[in-house]
């Protein structure tokens, strides 16, 4: 019916590696060649460093030393730089075609940010963009985004800071931003706020945010 509000199907992950993310990813891409299949992957991954497309690659020394932290590093073809992903951060990648929605990639990101900001006020923290990329509380990064779209179809995401050890961001320059800062909503609030305490928020503020309809999904193939 037209108007209707597009459905995106919300499937919950659990804890898994970046490489299996990236497997159910595509599959939800390749889907959108035969029908409508926007869908909002949620995860956590183990700890994994991965890094952005950008003009040089890193020093092969650097990624050693992060393997060596217990760490799998990838590369990717996301937008942005180097970033930690891991237990304690609720992971969210919406695989959308756009033109179910605005086809706009600007539009897109935008969306995210203020997604993120909702959940952040919901909480009582005033978060906020910068130039930089992602949503800040003050100087702080609290969520990382990187995107990947081809043909209006996006895939990647976000990264939001619940209870993460934050320890893992000290050995890189989070996004390659100098003098800045990460955080996370646990050490913004002094109180524990883990992944699941987070979701029900984050879904409906995407739910605004997106003017869509949300059907769950608890497996993945």
């Amino acid at each position: 019916m037209k108007g209707a509000r597009p459905v995106v199907e919300v499937v919950r992950l659990g804890v898994v590696s970046y490489q299996e993310a990236l497997r159910l990813q595509q599959l939800y891409v390749d889907r959108h060649r035969s029908s409508p299949a926007n869908a909002l992957l949620l995860c956590q991954h183990l700890p994994v460093y991965t890094t952005g497309i950008r003009h040089k690659p890193y020093p092969a020394a650097l990624l050693d030393r992060l393997r060596l932290l217990g760490a799998d590093v990838h590369r990717t073809n996301r937008g942005g730089l180097i970033t930690f992903h891991g237990p304690g951060q609720l992971v969210c990648y919406p695989v959308l075609n756009l033109g179910n929605f605005t086809k706009s990639v600007r539009w897109y990101v935008c969306e995210l940010e203020k997604t993120i900001i909702s959940v952040c006020r919901r909480f009582g923290i005033e978060a906020s963009t910068s130039p930089h990329t992602g949503v800040w509380v003050g100087d702080q990064k609290i969520c990382a985004i990187g995107i990947h779209c081809g043909r209006y179809i996006t895939s990647h995401g976000l990264a939001l800071n619940c209870n993460t050890d934050m320890s893992w961001f000290g050995h890189i320059v989070p996004c390659g931003i100098e003098g800045k800062g990460v955080t996370s909503l646990t050490v913004k609030l002094q109180r524990d706020v883990s992944v699941e305490d987070t979701i029900p928020h984050l879904l409906d503020a995407f739910r605004q945010h997106f003017n869509c309809e949300l059907t769950e999904e608890h497996t993945a193939e």
